[in-house]
């Protein structure tokens, strides 16, 4: 009777050793996922930052073009109003 109780006694502390490593198991995994997770995101918000970078430094070039094209032309319609105030016929 005592090895039966004994047997018992063992079962199920090993049942609950099984039990206890399993959720250890499971945690571990869960946080394995969780990292690569948070490791994904980091990637896709540097990328998103290096993009806007690029957005913006492009948009600044085209600025700066712009705003010398409108220099180029204005400074031709200023100069062409003095032209026809000499002009005579």
């Amino acid at each position: 009777m005592l090895k039966a109780i004994n047997a018992k006694l063992l079962l199920a502390i090993l049942a609950a050793l099984v039990a206890i490593g399993g959720a250890l198991t499971f945690q571990r995994h869960e946080a394995a996922k969780a990292a690569a997770a948070a490791a994904k995101a980091a990637a896709m918000l540097q990328q998103q930052r290096k993009e806007a970078e690029e957005r913006k430094a492009e948009d600044e070039v085209f600025r700066q073009r712009v705003e010398e094209d409108k220099k180029k032309h204005n400074s031709a319609a200023a100069n062409e109003g003095k032209t026809w105030q000499t002009y005579i016929p």
